[in-house]
């Protein structure tokens, strides 16, 4: 009887010394995740946010336009930063500063909505990796990584919801391959920003009406309505109680102060 155990007492064996292995990553990976959130939302010093263009089609136009970015096509979102920082009194006055990096040729696994939880897990995973493998030949350090997916307007008048993870600190932004978009595009990059930050969506997922009072610019503005700005995680201003539109730039976007607590920032506000 016991050389026939010695095989089932084997296998049991490599099992526990799997799953052993398993929980170990899951839990290095956990504490990486904690400590990458950590030191980001300390604000301590600017986060480095790299920004990668990707053409999401072979349109001429969508080509024309990544040319033509530069190292001053995203001073706007630092702007917007410094300014809304100064508001709060952050102890840092250029709290990010974005980074054009090189374009890249492939594209980052697709998230299918609706797959399930499981299906999410492995989805993150998998981009985490893919992240890993396309930029980790940068020469410069960056704390927060966004790939910017351009489409031609003309050929996608309405692309996919961009995403920005904590885990990674990773954002995947769809924008539009268009010189009179590039504001609009701007304020997307700015809020898959702070998603992956912690910062959480100030709209109603059915309606996607801006949620009062988190959402609002100036929820204590009188009269209420129209609002002057756009909360940056609601994305829209309202106009009226039943009428919101996006703002067209971020000259239009306030970070409020529900979204500035789940970042870190103090609530003193000038």
């Amino acid at each position: 009887m016991k050389p026939a155990q010695a095989p089932q007492d084997r296998v049991d064996w490599f099992k526990t010394v799997r799953v052993t292995l398993l929980l170990l990553i899951l839990v290095l990976v956990a504490m990486t995740t904690w400590l990458d959130h950590y030191r980001a939302t300390r604000w301590r010093h600017p986060l480095i946010i790299a920004i990668y263009p990707i053409a999401a089609d072979s349109s001429p136009s969508t080509r024309r336009y990544i040319d033509s970015l530069d190292g001053e096509s995203f001073q706007v979102i630092d702007r917007f930063f410094a300014r809304e920082a100064a508001r709060y009194r952050v102890g840092v006055d250029q709290p990010v500063e974005a980074r054009l990096q090189r374009e890249l040729t492939v594209m980052p696994p697709q998230f299918t909505a609706g797959g399930g939880v499981l299906a999410t897990i492995l989805w993150s995973l998998e981009l985490r990796y893919w992240a890993w493998r396309v930029s980790r030949h940068a020469s410069s350090r960056a704390d927060i990584r966004i790939f910017v997916l351009y489409h031609d307007p003309a050929l996608t008048p309405t692309v996919p919801h961009s995403l920005g993870l904590r885990k990674g600190l990773i954002g995947v932004v769809y924008a539009f391959a268009a010189a009179g978009m590039s504001g609009t595009n701007a304020v997307v990059i700015a809020h898959e920003l702070l998603h992956t930050l912690g910062a959480t969506d100030k709209y109603d997922a059915a309606s996607d009406a801006p949620r009062f009072p988190d959402g609002f610019g100036n929820p204590a503005q009188e009269p209420l309505f129209p609002q002057r700005y756009a909360e940056l995680m609601a994305g829209r201003r309202m106009q009226s109680a039943h009428l919101w539109t996006q703002p067209d730039d971020l000259d239009e976007v306030v970070i409020g102060s529900a979204t500035a607590a789940e970042i870190g920032w103090p609530h003193a506000v000038r």
